[in-house]
């Protein structure tokens, strides 16, 4: 039986289609304007998106859910801004009994009618997107620009390839099927066959501070629409930018014609533990979680009912032979370093480089001279309060500040707290750099979380690339990086990311960052190593979160 188009399927057949070719061809494409230019969004667009935030300051969330038994308000602004949103607290046998019972008219609305109504949801919070970008940069301590990019138009994009990969993976069987076998003597045996897409079961979303929208939106969305449907619990200290998306996801389901209690926000008060609650009832299927190792390895032995997707810690490393724009090396590292506070899962932490030096443009650069040079590209990106706070961001928690006060060794620069202009008591502490010899593993062999990195002298690129190899085998990373004018090395290099199952950036030296990832094209994480167990995105993230169930029937 031919599915007769949604009208919201028909709305955006047209970029789920560009979005099926992009990630099929894997160039270049988004579909959502990543400046916050007003030649882009229209003049009064970001105003409007502030004033729409900074009504909900001070209040009660919108939010109409089943099961609510009070309020809860845990968040608290890297910036110092006064928050002070109240969010429902709701019973958790209220929330899964009504994730379940929106189930059934939601699986058999079928892949199209999911799909074109999660693309209708997307295109909405697409039009709210100074609204999400400005919960974004005050809760996790993002800079405006990059709360923009990163939580609105990159996190839009993310999903949307999500949509794409499960649209794919749902319609690679043809929905039915005549089957006929000859039998020798007689009629041939002949049978009509049907093969539904079954959805595995409630889906949690488990948010992170860092980036509550970015790294929670595939997960979503790749449930969503497969059939399953969402409780999402975001990161006590970053609520509002995923009230937001359930608030409006619960809106373009009602006017669809579906249960809005298909996506449910359920907050924790302090210290209850509901993800743990959640992740263990019998009814929930699939678990999609980023943050810490501990808990990722919790959830991955204990959620055994579960399809359990995880990104965790991971030890992102550089390796430093040669290069012939020693500059420009420098610039792309010290930028890396300095974006967000090196807070983001893809910060380069250890710089292996040989202690006898290397090789470049501008001759032969000591070991303390490639250390100097890149903390000098930090020191003048930071060196100017104003605009160093719009690379810094704010830092996002106490066991960040915790870190650099317990970082120790040969220090190249110092940390140090800058006044943010425009927000007074803003938290803001600029990255700090130490040279460490190759022994030292016990310090640089595992996560430094924050603005810290390592400049690490080893015997040789040989010896760099043992190391990365050991570091990323047993810690995992989600990135590398190389540097190098030798072909040879550059080979040696891939094989070892290829090895370490980790993904690789040669001789970044422009605008391309290594701690950038570009959906469509590059995968982010790899599932090949300790640091996560899934890729964002590709046909695996997203074929576990369903099944075909067949009937056939004589004809």
């Amino acid at each position: 039986m031919t599915e007769t188009p949604h009208p919201m399927y028909t709305a955006h057949a047209d970029t789920l289609a560009r979005a099926l070719t992009a990630i099929a061809e894997r160039g270049y494409w988004s579909a959502y304007p990543e400046s916050p230019s007003p030649r882009v969004y229209g003049e009064n667009a970001a105003a409007q998106g502030e004033a729409a935030f900074r009504a909900l300051l001070g209040n009660r969330y919108p939010l109409d859910q089943p099961g609510t038994v009070d309020w809860v308000a845990t968040e608290a602004s890297p910036f110092g801004v006064d928050l002070g949103v109240s969010y429902p607290h709701g019973d958790v046998d209220a929330l899964v009994a009504a994730a379940r019972a929106a189930l059934p008219a939601w699986r058999d609305a079928g892949a199209q009618t999911r799909v074109g109504v999660c693309a209708e949801i997307l295109a909405r919070l697409h039009a709210n997107v100074f609204e999400l970008a400005n919960a974004v940069q005050f809760t996790s301590g993002q800079a405006f620009v990059m709360a923009f990019q990163a939580g609105g138009a990159h996190a839009l994009d993310r999903a949307l390839e999500a949509l794409a990969y499960a649209y794919a993976e749902m319609t690679r069987h043809p929905g039915t099927a005549e089957w006929e076998k000859p039998a020798g003597k007689g009629d041939p045996l002949r049978m009509s066959k049907t093969f539904h897409v079954v959805p595995r079961g409630v889906a949690l979303v488990i948010g992170c501070n860092t980036f509550p929208t970015w790294n929670s939106y595939p997960g979503l969305f790749a449930s969503l629409a497969t059939g399953n449907p969402v409780v999402v619990k975001p990161h006590p200290g970053a609520v509002l930018p995923l009230a937001i998306t359930v608030r409006i996801a619960r809106e373009v389901l009602a006017e669809a014609g579906f249960d809005p209690n298909l996506v449910l926000l359920a907050v924790e008060a302090p210290g209850e533990r509901i993800a743990s609650t959640l992740a263990l009832r019998p009814e929930v299927r699939i678990v999609d979680f980023t943050g810490s190792t501990e808990y990722g390895d919790w959830l991955e032995a204990n959620a055994r009912q579960a399809t359990v997707y995880t990104e965790k810690a991971g030890v992102n490393t550089v390796v430093v032979d040669s290069t012939d724009d020693f500059a420009g090396l420098c610039r792309n590292l010290g930028f890396s370093l300095t974006l967000y506070s090196g807070q983001m899962c893809t910060t380069p932490q250890n710089i292996l480089v040989p202690a006898g030096g290397i090789s470049t443009d501008q001759g032969h650069k000591t070991f303390d001279e490639v250390a100097a040079g890149i903390a000098g590209a930090v020191g003048k990106l930071t060196a100017d309060p104003a605009r160093a706070v719009e690379f810094t961001g704010a830092i996002v928690n106490a066991g960040v500040l915790a870190r650099l006060a317990e970082v120790s060794g040969d220090v190249v620069l110092e940390s140090r707290a800058v006044d943010h202009p425009a927000h007074p008591d803003a938290v803001v502490r600029t990255p700090t750099i130490v040279k460490l010899p190759a022994d030292a593993v016990d310090t640089y062999g595992r996560e430094w979380f924050g603005p810290i990195s390592f400049v690490i002298a080893t015997d040789s690129t040989a010896q760099s690339l043992d190391i990365f190899r050991e570091t990323v085998g047993r810690n995992g990373a989600l990135t590398a990086a190389v540097y190098s004018s030798d072909e040879k090395v550059l080979d040696a290099a891939e094989e070892a990311a290829v090895e370490a199952g980790v993904h690789l950036s040669c001789n970044l030296t422009g605008q391309v960052f290594v701690n950038q990832s570009a959906a469509f094209s590059d995968f982010h994480a790899s599932g090949a190593n300790p640091a996560a167990n899934a890729a964002l995105t590709d046909g695996a993230y997203v074929a576990g979160r369903f099944r075909i169930v067949q009937s056939r029937r004589h004809l």
